[in-house]
Formats: C-alpha cells, structure tokens, sequence
C-alpha cells in the first residue's frame, strides 16, 4: 500500500499543478477583473510573485481611484521588487507613494523603493550613475523617516554605496600613482586625486592609504627633478609625511613611509653644500 502511494502521490501533485495552471491561463485571459484580483491576492500571499505580478499588471489601471486601488498598487510594486525587477520596483514604488501619501504602507514602500535603487548599483569600477540615485534615495529616507524599523538598515546600504564611491576615486588616484612608474606628468595627478580624495572624504576608509600615496608620489617627483626644483618637492614631500604621521601615528605604512623619509633625508642633507644649482 505504501508503495502504491508513493507512485500515485507524485501524480497527483503534477495534476493539481497543470489544474492551477490551467486555471491561471483561463484567469489570465479572461476579462473578469475581480476574478483576476482574488487570484492575484492568492497567488501573493503564497509567495508566487511571477504571476501574481503578470495578474496584477492587468488590473492595476482598473482599479485607479477605487478603494482597493491602494492594496493593488502596492501589491504590483512589491511583487516587482520580490521578482528582482529592481528598475520596475523603483519607479512603481514612486508612484504609490505619490498617488497614497497617507497611506500605512508609505514608510515601507519609501525604504524598498529605496532598497530596489541600492540593488542596481553597480560594481565600484563601473559608472556609478546608479550609486548616486541610490543615495539620494536612501539620504531621504534616512532624513525623512529617524524612528522607522528601517532606519538602521538604511544608513548600512547607505554607507556600503558611499564606501563604493570611494574606493572608485581610490582607485584613480592608485592608478595615477602606478602609471607614475612610466609617466612623470601621472604623478602630479596622483598628488592632486590625493589632495581631492582626502578633502572630499574626511571618514574615509581609505584615507590613510590616499595619504600615502601622496607621499610616494612626492618622493619619486621630488626624487626625478631638476636640482633647481628638487629642494622644494622634497620639503613638500616630508611635510606630506608629518601630516600622515600626525593624523596616524601607528600607520600601516609606517615602514614604507619611513623608508621614504629616510630617502629624502639623505638627498637633502646631500644638497646642503650646494650654493650653485646644477641645472
């Protein structure tokens, strides 16, 4: 007997399916729109968001103005978002907020609008036209709604972005500093990326790394100048150093920076006879 139901059961259930879908087509095709809600509101609380979404795209505009219009436009944006469809998600969250401003459900949909922008942001070496939509959405939730459950996990993604923003004008200024090896010009836009970055960036991550950069790359400029020029980028570049030291005095890159100061030191105290420039 046991066995017997282990071969019908597995029928059975490819039955019920094929009548649900079966089902669903009908619904989908036909014209009764209160038919195509009850279904739609099934399929949503059972998690099945892909034809929730397909039902309540029909009716949507049916029910624009009628008191379950609410319930509808907000159902349609979440199962968007559900779906992973983060560009529809966004735009129909705007749009229930805009067309339900008193509703219960604006906090809510003000964070998953918010969250569906966070979701398209891209990877850091991309273009971060993404990135900052997501913010400024994000900013507005956060200055808009302080005692929402949502606040902290807001201010999480919030800070995720702006440390990718980062690393994308971190990473400008490495590569400036690299193709410095090669390029003389390369490093004076490392020295400015540098200048910029810790200026624009003051809780940055990355700032102490930025910061020795620029002393790497005042070395090597100071170090590759003429005699005339080489006095000054070398101060230029030890003060660099004192400013690294003084805002992280256990730098990680103590020993680089101090193998660079000992350098400068040197070509320094080389100079010191010198009354006449070379060059």
């Amino acid at each position: 007997m046991f066995f017997k139901m282990r071969r019908i059961f597995p029928i059975l259930l490819i039955a019920i399916t094929l009548q649900s879908c079966s089902e669903y087509q009908k619904v989908l095709k036909h014209d009764d729109v209160k038919a195509k809600y009850d279904m739609a509101e099934k399929f949503y609380e059972e998690g099945d968001f892909k034809r929730a979404n397909r039902l309540l795209e029909q009716i949507a505009p049916k029910y624009v103005g009628k008191p379950q219009g609410e319930r509808v436009m907000y159902f349609l944006s979440n199962s968007y978002f559900q779906r992973g469809d983060y560009n529809m998600a966004g735009y129909q969250f705007e749009r229930f907020i805009k067309s339900y401003p008193k509703s219960d459900k604006v906090v809510e949909a003000s964070f998953l609008g918010a969250k569906s922008y966070y979701e398209l942001s891209p990877e850091y070496s991309l273009d971060q036209t993404d990135t900052d939509k997501a913010l400024l959405k994000l900013q507005n939730f956060i200055n808009t709604y302080l005692e929402s459950e949502y606040f902290a996990q807001a201010n999480e993604m919030a800070q995720e972005l702006t440390t990718k923003k980062e690393r994308k004008a971190f990473e400008i200024l490495k590569q400036y500093n690299k193709l410095g090896e090669f390029n003389y010009e390369m490093l004076k836009s490392a020295v400015a990326a540098s200048d910029n970055f810790v200026s624009d960036n003051p809780g940055s991550i990355f700032r102490e790394e930025a910061m020795f950069i620029k002393v790497d790359a005042l070395t090597h400029m100071a170090m590759n100048s003429f005699e005339r020029l080489k006095e000054e980028r070398l101060k230029n570049a030890k003060t660099a150093y004192t400013s690294l030291k003084k805002q992280f005095p256990e730098s990680k890159f103590d020993k680089e920076a101090g193998d660079l100061i000992e350098k400068i030191d040197r070509e320094l105290q080389r100079m010191q006879p010198q009354t006449v420039e070379s060059k």
